[in-house]
């Protein structure tokens, strides 16, 4: 049985429930507080809504016309540097800001997304960023962390609690990140600056996870389904190492409170797998547009 098949169910429940957590948790903090350093909670707020928006057509497979049209082409174009940019027009496209409006739209969109797909094969692949195909459990998985993310970032600003089980976490590393890499990541992942030949071998462990390998070679990076000799062991708690690979928890902290672990025989070769494969944290030195705009880690 495949890996999104295992997990199917897993994760269109955790989708539903992360809904739930997410949407009361925005109506309940004031929505001109500060969520981000550019971004308040109602833009929050409304950055997961327009994903939720968009992952409303591309779940389809009847040819259901684009929601926002204007972004088609610059989502194909896009990699992990230039994400804030697809952020942003999706904003400027998406007006609304009401918090209670936003729980609702955001409540039907996922409601509508888990209709349409019920019956559909998870593992079919679902055209992403950068032209790359994601499987569809990953693409409900990938949704699942914005709220996760979003969340934290909500509930930090707003001074309450917010909790990212360990479990929920995981689907984010199983379905999506390496469901997209084993498949096709396009030019998701392709990013500027030279590329370091060789090759370096980073197996990754979580008591929540599938253990699995990620390979770079010359620039390109693979899952490799039988790894006997890794250059790097690295040993994570789920909800941080996706706080961390969105920029929100330094690699320093998530290593000194015990979170992240790395070992083998050339674990040095850690940092240049990271600087090379990584995902959008997307801070902005400068406004883009006239409302508050900005942190999107996570498109």
């Amino acid at each position: 049985m495949s890996r999104p098949n295992h997990q199917w169910r897993t994760v269109r429940a955790t989708l539903e429930q992360a809904c739930d957590r997410f949407a009361r948790l925005l109506t309940s903090v004031p929505p001109q507080t500060m969520a981000t350093r550019d971004w308040t909670v109602a833009e929050t707020g409304a950055h997961v809504a327009s994903i939720a928006y968009l992952y409303t057509a591309i779940v389809r497979q009847d040819g259901a016309p684009h929601p926002m049209p204007e972004l088609a082409a610059p989502i194909a174009s896009t990699n992990v540097d230039t994400v804030a940019d697809i952020n942003d027009l999706a904003l400027r496209s998406y007006s609304e800001r009401d918090p209670a409006e936003l729980d609702r739209r955001l409540r039907a969109d996922i409601g509508e997304i888990l209709r349409v797909t019920e019956h559909l094969d998870p593992a079919t692949l679902i055209p992403w960023l950068g032209e790359a195909h994601v499987p569809l459990a990953g693409v409900l998985a990938h949704l699942v962390n914005e709220m996760h993310l979003h969340g934290w970032d909500i509930a930090r600003s707003g001074r309450v609690s917010w909790t990212i089980p360990p479990r929920e976490a995981a689907l984010f590393f199983d379905l999506f990140l390496i469901g997209m890499i084993r498949e096709d990541h396009g030019r998701l992942m392709d990013t500027a600056g030279p590329k370091r030949s060789g090759r370096i071998a980073v197996r990754f462990h979580s008591r929540y996870t599938t253990p699995a390998t990620l390979v770079l070679q010359d620039g390109r990076v693979s899952v490799e389904e039988s790894s006997p000799r890794a250059d790097v062991h690295v040993a994570f708690d789920p909800p941080t190492l996706n706080l961390m690979l969105f920029g929100r928890v330094s690699r320093p902290k998530a290593v000194l409170t015990g979170k992240i672990t790395a070992w083998g025989r050339r674990p040095w070769l850690l940092p240049p797998f990271l600087r090379e494969v990584h995902l959008p944290t997307n801070r902005r030195p400068r406004r883009h547009y006239a409302t508050p705009t900005g942190e999107s880690a996570g498109a």
